[in-house]
């Protein structure tokens, strides 16, 4: 009887206690997400760019050692920064220090002044990311999560597939075993010419898959978390016609506004163990 009491002691303690855990979790990503300190121009994204579902989705939990890859001007490091700060570590893997690119330097520049001046991003470890180049972006084998948001299109028009090929296995290296790599990525539809790929800012679906698995990754999962189906990815100035680029200015503004920002795959990989 003794026993069986103290089992169920042990088991009402282990339950309450994954439970407490569990509401931690999500109450500091929500923290984050609801934080009055968030930038009023990016929480305006958030119906375009579902962050709560779409880290949900790959799993995230505030516990984590997640490396976010060119986090540019820091739209989702706004939410990753302080959903990390207590429990878990955050690297940012920026644009190179040693970059001669103008916008590369400012935009590195305005992010680490956030690392010093904004007590949110205390705890950011900045690394650099550029492919082929620079692909140290977090310790080996240190990471439970790499995430990169609407990227992979500037890895392939500016260094083709080697490139976007390049990404894909640093990414791989800085995982653990069993680790998650969380993508979101413009879509174009598998009819449409993969020339279409270099200029478009758009990415086929099977490709980036395909990329994937070639730098050893396995595929989890596919949401249609971030699907727009009014975006026919067909666009005078390619996926920057829309918001929040609206590459054309005034012309066709409240057409563009409309269709609203990009039809993207989510996807969900894990390094095998």
């Amino acid at each position: 009887m003794k026993f069986a009491l103290k089992s169920l002691l042990v088991a009402t303690l282990t339950m309450t206690s994954t439970m407490t855990l569990s509401h931690n979790h999500e109450s500091s990503l929500e923290h984050a997400l609801q934080s009055s300190e968030r930038s009023a121009k990016n929480s305006v994204r958030d119906e375009y760019r579902h962050p709560a579902q779409t880290l949900a989705f790959f799993g995230f939990k505030p516990t984590m050692t997640v490396v976010e890859i060119a986090p540019g001007g820091g739209w989702y490091s706004e939410i990753l920064a302080p959903a990390l700060k207590e429990q878990g570590t955050y690297y940012a893997a920026h644009f190179p220090a040693d970059s001669s690119v103008g916008y590369y330097q400012r935009s590195l520049a305005g992010f680490k002044q956030k690392v010093a001046e904004d007590k949110r991003f205390s705890s950011v470890k900045i690394t650099e990311f550029a492919p082929v180049t620079h692909l140290d972006i977090a310790p080996a084998g240190s990471a439970d999560m790499v995430l990169t948001f609407r990227n992979v299109h500037n890895w392939y028009m500016g260094k083709d597939k080697s490139g976007a090929l390049s990404a894909f296995q640093a990414f791989y290296k800085a995982l653990k075993p069993g680790g998650t790599l969380g993508l979101v990525e413009h879509r174009l539809a598998e009819e449409r010419a993969d020339e279409d790929q270099k200029t478009s800012g758009y990415m086929k679906q099977s490709y980036v898959v395909d990329l994937a698995k070639q730098a050893g990754f396995e595929l989890v999962a596919s949401s249609e978390i971030n699907a727009n189906p009014k975006d026919t990815a067909d666009h005078p100035k390619g996926v920057w016609t829309l918001p929040p680029s609206l590459r054309l200015g005034e012309q066709d503004a409240d057409k563009y506004k409309a269709i609203g920002e990009s039809d993207r795959m989510t996807l969900k990989f894990k390094k095998p163990l």
